[in-house]
């Protein structure tokens, strides 16, 4: 196939997962995509790993592993982007209940790069030597899907690796990459708290405890934490991210149920945050003389993803030599989180993992520092939001080519890396 070929290709690719997104461990179109695909190249490969997760193996003579990782699962998000490849999806949530479905993170992205990546080191085995262990994670954003596969013998079933590498594509400019040496994606906790109440008729609240005004005496008092009980030095985020209380407007209802994402990049910050919500959720059930505890309970978890500086430093040297120098940026701390650097810390290797851009470009003109590109960043659709939608082209392009620079430096011919 010619350059052109194989990019149409991608985009072809990338546009049917994009409107055939699927819920966490229920990835099963895709899985069979990338197995498909990976068979096809000549990866040894296997299906069902995690749940729903595929592993590819190459082999190419003697050397290390580097291990490229993939997520697949999409969000129960209703897609508002107006593209012609709109996802009209509907998935089924862990609730049991009917959702639209969008790829509103761009693990879509991430799965047409990696594949493109697996075909271009396929085809120019003469540029490398080693083995490539490519990862196609379900579950991301649940938080169970790295785990799932460690707990399903990742590792003694197809090898330890010597690295694991990764990219998420991002509101940055397309055609750029981000790359954080040390704590660069914040630990994540989400929290399903149950406030108990009294129920009643609306018209004679004197009868009820009433959770509504509870939960929203708790929500407001969840807002001092981080403006209160964080140092101005230290980083951290709490948000309510979903509140569900009653059916009618003349009923007060018997609970009310609050989901709250925690963010932090410290373990004695972390520890704070909980502390915290759960005297302050206690603290506003008795307030209020709720007639039961207050139920709280830690429902996900990822931990602080780390950049090993000195494998960041050798990858970043290698995006250098292959993509140009000046196209790779510090972006910072990301308060977004990520589960790959459970499979790194399984493994006891070091773990690289950057953001790809995925914005248009146009909107970046005139920017020429840090500060302004951070200013355009805040004004576009981010991830998880109905309107996110990366740009194709150079995305695909620069997200192949970053994967195979990064597997190229650490599966190195003699004379090269």
């Amino acid at each position: 196939m010619s350059p052109a070929d194989v990019l149409a290709d991608l985009e072809n690719i990338y546009r049917d997962l994009h409107q055939h997104p699927e819920l966490a461990f229920a990835e099963h179109r895709t899985a069979g995509i990338v197995a498909e695909r990976l068979e096809a190249l000549g990866y040894e490969t296997a299906t069902g790993v995690g749940g729903t997760g595929v592993v590819g193996i190459l082999r190419n003579g003697p050397g290390p592993t580097a291990l490229l990782r993939a997520d697949m699962d999409a969000l129960p998000v209703l897609e508002e982007t107006g593209l012609p490849y709109s996802s009209t999806a509907t998935g089924t949530g862990a609730d049991g209940v009917e959702t639209p479905v969008m790829h509103a993170c761009g693990h879509d992205v991430h799965v047409t790069c990696l594949l493109g990546a697996a075909a271009t080191l396929a085809a120019e085995r003469d540029t490398w030597s080693g083995t490539v262990q490519l990862v196609f994670q379900p579950a991301e954003e649940v938080g169970g899907g790295a785990q799932s596969m460690i707990d399903d013998g990742i590792f003694d079933r197809f090898g330890r690796p010597d690295v694991v590498l990764g990219q998420h594509v991002g509101p940055l400019p397309a055609g750029l990459l981000g790359l954080r040496k040390g704590p660069a994606f914040a630990g994540a906790d989400m929290l399903h708290i149950v406030l108990h109440g009294r129920g009643g008729h609306g018209s004679r609240p004197e009868t009820t405890v009433d959770p509504v005004v509870m939960a929203a005496a708790t929500v407001m008092r969840l807002q001092t934490v981080v403006s209160r009980e964080v140092a101005g030095g230290e980083s951290a985020v709490v948000t309510v991210g979903a509140l569900h209380a009653g059916n009618a407007g003349n009923v007060i209802p018997e609970r009310a149920e609050m989901r709250v994402s925690l963010r932090s990049y410290d373990a004695e910050v972390r520890e704070r945050l909980m502390t915290s919500i759960d005297r302050i959720v206690r603290a506003e059930a008795a307030a209020s003389g709720a007639p039961e505890e207050p139920e709280v309970n830690l429902k996900e978890s990822f931990p602080v993803l780390v950049n090993d500086p000195d494998a960041s430093a050798r990858t970043q040297a290698g995006f250098d030599r292959d993509l140009g120098p000046g196209l790779t940026v510090d972006p910072g701390q990301v308060t977004g989180s990520e589960d790959v650097g459970m499979l790194a810390t399984a493994a006891g290797v070091p773990l690289v993992y950057w953001l790809l851009g995925g914005a248009d470009p146009a909107a970046f003109a005139g920017v020429t520092d840090r500060d302004g590109l951070a200013r355009v960043v805040r004004e576009l659709p981010s991830n998880h939001s109905p309107q996110f939608a990366p740009v194709i082209e150079p995305t695909l392009t620069t997200g192949v080519a970053a994967l195979v620079s990064a597997a190229r430096t650490w599966l190195p011919v003699e004379g090269r890396g």
